[in-house]
């Protein structure tokens, strides 16, 4: 199949060109509460004829302007409620900034008590166990001198050890 020649292509381009431009925003008109809208579609049947700055076939309107209205009351202001400004928006990141790091603070503490417990709990495992085996303990008194665990010593560092186990449960 031969292909098709450059002024074929030229054509269909400027075809395409011509038909994206009807894509765009077509209508364009200024709500009840001011708020100028733009759309393809045309504005409610609730909108006033000369509240329609821009219809297909019109030319565009000069943006009427905002009526008059009342001032409110002095006795109650009204706050507004427009975006925050800069300073509004930095004041918050801080806030939000300074929150996570004491949480991230809190949660590293948990996790270092977490890890001491656990090497506790291991450490009183293996003294029990060296305990409950029989074999005889040696100890060294401040002298340097060796001498055995008795059995009453014995029994003593085991209830010792199971205390300390007893908060590894939990």
């Amino acid at each position: 199949m031969p292909s098709p020649s450059p002024t074929l292509r030229l054509f269909a381009a400027c075809a395409l060109l011509l038909g994206s431009s009807l894509a765009h925003a077509q209508y364009s008109w200024v709500d009840a509460n001011g708020v100028r809208h733009f759309s393809d579609r045309p504005p409610p049947p609730s909108t006033p004829a000369h509240k329609i700055l821009k219809a297909p076939g019109r030319a565009a309107a000069a943006v009427p302007p905002a009526p008059a209205e009342p001032a409110p009351p002095a006795e109650a202001p009204t706050p507004a409620k427009g975006p925050k400004t800069l300073a509004q928006r930095e004041k918050e990141f801080l806030a939000r900034s300074k929150l996570r790091e004491e949480q991230e603070k809190k949660d590293a503490a948990a996790a270092q008590r977490r890890r001491d417990l656990a090497e506790h709990c291991q450490d009183a495992r293996q003294m029990r166990a060296q305990v409950e085996s029989g074999v005889r303990i040696a100890k060294f008194d401040a002298k340097g001198e060796r001498s055995f665990m008795t059995d009453e010593e014995r029994a003593a560092q085991l209830a010792r050890v199971n205390k300390a186990l007893a908060q590894c449960r939990q």
